[in-house]
């Protein structure tokens, strides 16, 4: 194959569905090679796949993949790279785009190129500006008849993906955000006339499904009519594998909005629609798992809690068949564990949280919060288990991390579950010290009444070792504290039982968040909506991370 360099080909990623071989394909290379052009035409996940199938039986039956073919080829693998094979995203769109300029596909090729700009790890304002260029181009040569509505509407569309992702980075976001709604706007009023094609179908859902990404982070209810209009238009094509990204985000949007029956509803269709089930990739039907479970969890009430069990279990199983991608299937045994352990099954619990741990050390893209959430359930787990020794250790380590966090409740309340912890395993003058440690944090928080219920635990303890006028400094400080604090707010014996300490996990900040206010996180919910962010360190002071089955 003379235009095929030896690697080009060869980054496939693993198949999903019905992109792995039946026994019931044609074997002729010519037939091989229109299934892959209709599937790279309809955007199939198994695209890449079948191109590499059939350049194996041209090759093999001494023909020749053409350059257009072979651009189209690299354009599908390239968009098959996923995780940690991300990074091989740009040089195959590179190298695509040169293969349509000498087939005489200018279009074709400056969709390559806007693609492998959006690819590089961090694309930035040069990425930009790169992609405006880009889209001049592309209008100009649609102008003169040598350019596709398509493929204009697809160059002009990824910079307005680029520039969604940077809304946050700029010094108005808001005015941005703005200006990015208008040329959206504008996108589908030129996409609309051409709408028979299906590519230019497509480039407006992926349009419509922007919109309501950026109108969400403002105007939840705003993002509700462009996003149920991207969802309809993917389900009428039948192409459940290209609704997954807009289902996410309408049901995260829905979540937003109290709408959790329609939410629950809509996640379930994209699950169990046979034709759905063997077209998605392995992420997305674990993303969809983990979305059902969450919108179950929200709606709370009578929700079935075997559901979102098994559910977070189908998770894990499809987030493992991802190659390269830790991240998610630590997220999927997180969530697992701690469902596990709120039904009170802390063995199955426990076993999950430790996978989940180990995967966070394994994992590039470590993020701290899920190790100090995944820490602190383990620790709890123990507790019920009566491992208070083993509980008081995992405490202490969870409470050490995120004493560096802004928010000094969460340190405060770790330090006194590890107080706890250490009167339950018999070490009541360690646990004099760490409940001291829990009542200045709270104080520092001005949290008075919590810091009054630390300081009466730890007159408790210390009247054990060191009797009662001891403890009554210690009382006196409490009460001071607690004169400081709300009405009432300090009531309670201060030994952090069982059932407290799952009000304080609860409230822990959610991991995986997106970085930004304009950023979608792994269930579809744009700026972290539904989740707790207070518990976060300032963005200057913490390292950004991402699941990378959401990219």
């Amino acid at each position: 194959m003379s235009s095929r360099s030896p690697d080009d080909l060869r980054l496939v990623t693993p198949q999903y569905g019905p992109g792995a071989r039946t026994g019931e394909e044609p074997e002729d290379p010519h037939e091989l090679l229109h299934r892959a052009r209709r599937l790279t035409a309809e955007g199939h996940p198994s695209a890449g796949g079948a191109w590499e199938r059939a350049a194996t039986a041209l090759r093999r039956a001494g023909g020749a993949i053409t350059p257009g073919d072979h651009g189209d080829a690299l354009d599908a693998t390239a968009l098959d790279c996923r995780g940690r094979a991300g990074t091989a995203a740009g040089p195959l769109f590179s190298r695509a785009a040169e293969l349509h300029e000498r087939a005489g596909r200018r279009g074709k090729a400056l969709v390559s190129r806007a693609r492998a700009l959006l690819s590089a790890p961090e694309p930035g304002a040069t990425a930009c500006a790169g992609l405006a260029e880009l889209g001049e181009r592309a209008t100009a040569l649609h102008a003169a008849g040598q350019a596709t509505a398509a493929e204009t509407a697809t160059v002009l569309l990824l910079r307005c993906r680029a520039r969604a992702d940077l809304l946050d980075t700029g010094p108005d976001p808001a005015a941005e955000a703005a200006a990015l709604r208008r040329d959206l706007a504008a996108l589908i009023a030129f996409a609309g006339p051409h709408r028979a094609a299906p590519a230019v179908r497509d480039a407006l859902a992926e349009a419509r499904t922007l919109l309501g990404r950026v109108h969400a982070a403002e105007d939840p209810a705003a993002a509700l009519a462009p996003l149920r209009a991207a969802v309809a238009d993917r389900l009428a094509e039948g192409r459940p594998w290209q609704a997954v990204e807009s289902t996410l985000l309408l049901a995260g949007v829905l979540r937003a909005t109290g709408a959790h029956p329609e939410a629950a509803a809509l996640l379930r269709a994209a699950l169990g629609t046979p034709a759905t089930a063997g077209a998605l990739r392995s992420a997305d039907r674990a993303r969809l798992c983990l979305a059902l479970a969450r919108t179950l969890a929200a709606a709370g009430g009578g929700t079935d809690g075997d559901e979102r069990v098994a559910l977070l279990a189908d998770a894990v199983r499809h987030a493992d068949a991802v190659a390269g991608d830790s991240g998610l299937s630590t997220l999927a045994r997180l969530a697992l564990g701690i469902a596990r352990a709120e039904q009170g099954r802390w063995r199955e619990a426990s076993a999950a949280l430790r996978e989940a741990l180990s995967g966070l050390a394994d994992d590039g893209d470590d993020d701290e919060t899920a190790r100090v959430r995944a820490r602190a359930w383990l620790a709890y787990c123990a507790l019920c288990l009566g491992r208070p020794d083993r509980a008081a250790r995992d405490f202490a380590r969870a409470a050490a991390e995120v004493r560096r966090w802004a928010d000094r409740r969460h340190g405060a309340a770790l330090s006194h579950l590890t107080a706890h912890a250490l009167h339950a395993a018999g070490s009541p003058e360690k646990a004099a010290r760490a409940y001291e440690r829990a009542a200045d944090l709270w104080r520092s928080a001005d949290e008075h009444a919590a810091a009054a219920r630390s300081l009466r635990a730890r007159a408790r303890r210390i009247r054990e070792l060191w009797g009662a006028d001891a403890a009554e400094v210690v009382e006196r400080e409490a009460l001071r504290e607690a004169a400081r604090g709300l009405p009432g707010g300090g009531d309670g014996d201060g030994d952090g039982a069982a059932d407290d300490a799952r009000g304080w996990l609860r409230r822990l900040p959610e991991p995986y968040g997106p970085p930004g206010r304009h950023q979608v996180n792994v269930y579809g919910e744009v700026g972290g909506a539904g989740s707790e962010p207070s518990g976060r360190r300032r963005p200057e002071e913490r390292r950004v991370s991402r699941v990378r089955g959401c990219e």
